[in-house]
């Protein structure tokens, strides 16, 4: 799927042209595609509405994400947002990351997050499109999945 496959033309911020770059520049050159290894924590995760995969390691040390990557395939809402995942979280600390996790998660799910969220906040208006929200959540959700401790496979 491309990107216009995945989001309509609409009022939402995803149709501003910053926005839009921002996504597809993580899309054509996703940050951190690769496996991690050593990794700590691996979770397969996909998404069977629109057939996308996020093959998810990372490997924590001190209490921070020193490393992290992600492997799949799907939707460019999917891989953009991986991408972002991982240049967000390295090197962030594990409770300050699970806080931008949720923050994140709660933005999609159209709720107000005070905090600035920088370049992330280019698929807030993914929320319009309840279906895609699963696409950008994904790996997302694989990563709270990563830390609680059932690695393995995990489903949007």
């Amino acid at each position: 799927m491309d990107y216009d496959e995945c989001m309509a033309v609409g009022f939402t911020p995803v149709d501003d042209d910053l926005y839009r770059e921002i996504i597809l520049d993580h899309y054509r050159n996703p940050r951190h595609r690769k496996a991690v290894e050593p990794a700590d924590h691996h979770v397969e995760a996909n998404n069977p509405l629109c057939g996308d995969e996020i093959d998810l390691s990372f490997r924590v040390r001190d209490g921070a994400v020193e490393a992290i990557g992600f492997t799949g395939r799907g939707c460019s809402i999917s891989q953009a947002s991986a991408s972002m995942l991982c240049e967000s979280l390295t090197g962030m600390q594990l409770t300050d990351a699970e806080a931008l996790t949720e923050r994140f998660r709660a933005m999609l799910q159209g709720d107000e997050v005070d905090a600035d969220l920088g370049d992330l906040e280019a698929l807030r208006g993914v929320r319009a499109y309840p279906v895609r929200v699963k696409c950008a959540t994904l790996p997302w959700n694989a990563f709270l999945e990563g830390l609680s401790g059932r690695n393995g496979a995990a489903g949007s």
